[in-house]
């Protein structure tokens, strides 16, 4: 077992990862480049995350300075009580002990999400995919070299060099202790993190994000957060789906603009019975489709009858992600924001705002779609349990 490393050490540690990064940098994009190359999927969204490029090092190198200049998370009191026998009662923040992040494509969870964990005062086990191995074990590296330069031992930063069925082998029967697994990809790699594991799990589940246009919406607004909300489609909080209240004055007008602006921006529009009946988008042929997380170039307008359905129907059919309400009446937001059961919920802003170094926590490990233990976008502050301490002087029950 790692005896935790003093915050000076920890935050040592994540400066030394800024300043290799950016000595690093041209080699990271030259290596990131043979992953690319190398590449032979279809799937759009997994290419997109893969890429490393300027920006993406600068996001890595800001993420790691900045998680350096937050406040230890751990040991921090929460609680305390003078129990009537004289024992002094505390209970503080403490660390998970060894997480363990399951990732697809993102280079770039190899230094945030892992960085997080650090400073939190874990272990971590990094299990990347195949497409993005040879970014992965650069990165790896200088965690190695980070953690070297500043007196402490290489095996705080571990990667898991496992094939499909190693993975499942060891989630299953785990070779060293495993506290929390934290997958980060899309449904099909969440489902078999959550089949195989023997430990807790924070799902960092899907999008498939909901915009309402209330009848009292400004329109223009609705038009902007809509078209944000499509601008990265491989994020997961990329907006999929449009519901248009019908009693919308000069509705058929608006529609026919939004579908225009989304069309210019080469997105394929599709349309429930109502709005295909009277526009040129592609009629869905079954409601399993509102399910669909799109992750492309692809997106979904059906109308909705009022605010009491337009929650019902993304209580029915979202992924708890984000969900926004589009309007000037203040009673109608609070309704929504209070009844939709999604991690984040809008009024007259934009999903892509669900990002915890957009909301305030500096990055985030995940954003968990589960209820338990943290909810949205989990930060520096969310990834620890706590302990109890008790001092006496011999007391006995």
């Amino acid at each position: 077992m790692n005896t935790l490393l003093s915050i000076e050490t920890r935050n040592a540690v994540l400066l030394k990862m800024a300043v290799l990064l950016e000595q690093e940098r041209e080699e990271i994009i030259n290596i990131n480049k043979t992953d690319l190359d190398a590449y032979k999927g279809d799937d759009i969204s997994m290419f997109d995350r893969l890429k490393v490029d300027d920006f993406k090092v600068d996001e890595m190198i800001k993420s790691v300075t900045h998680l350096a200049s937050q406040a230890d998370p751990v040991g921090v009191e929460r609680f305390n009580f003078k129990h009537d026998n004289g024992m002094q009662v505390y209970n503080k923040t403490a660390s998970f002990g060894t997480v363990l992040i399951i990732y697809e494509s993102r280079p770039d969870v190899t230094v945030e999400a892992a960085g997080i964990a650090f400073k939190s005062g874990n272990k971590i086990l990094l299990k990347g995919g195949k497409e993005s191995l040879n970014s992965n074990l650069k990165i790896v590296a200088l965690w190695h070299q980070a953690l070297k330069e500043e007196g402490a031992s290489t095996n705080w930063v571990e990667y898991l060099q496992f094939n499909r069925t190693e993975t499942q082998a060891f989630l299953e029967k785990p070779t060293q202790k495993v506290d929390l697994i934290v997958p980060r990809g899309g449904e099909r790699l969440i489902a078999f993190v959550k089949e195989h594991a023997t430990c807790p799990v924070i799902i960092s589940g899907r999008g498939n994000n909901f915009v309402y246009v209330h009848k009292a919406a400004d329109l223009d607004i609705a038009i902007d957060l809509i078209l944000n909300g499509k601008s990265k489609i491989s994020a997961c909080n990329a907006v999929d789906k449009i519901l248009i209240d019908e009693n919308l004055e000069n509705k058929e007008a608006f529609v026919n603009r939004l579908i225009l602006k989304l069309k210019d921006s080469k997105i394929e529009v599709f349309g429930d019975a109502a709005i295909s009946k009277h526009h040129d988008v592609e009629a869905i042929t079954s409601n399993v489709i509102w399910y669909k997380e799109f992750l492309d170039y692809k997106i979904l307008i059906g109308e909705i009858a009022s605010t009491q359905d337009a929650i019902a129907m993304i209580n029915t059919y979202s992924g708890g992600h984000s969900s926004v309400i589009v309007t000037s009446n203040n009673d109608e937001a609070k309704m929504f924001m209070e009844n939709v059961d999604t991690a984040a919920v809008y009024h007259n802003a934009s999903t892509r705002f669900t990002d915890g170094g957009q909301l305030g926590l500096g990055g985030e490990l995940a954003i968990s779609t589960d209820k338990l233990h943290q909810r949205g976008p989990i930060g520096l502050q969310h990834l620890v349990t706590n302990k109890w301490y008790i001092h006496g002087n011999g007391q006995t029950r």
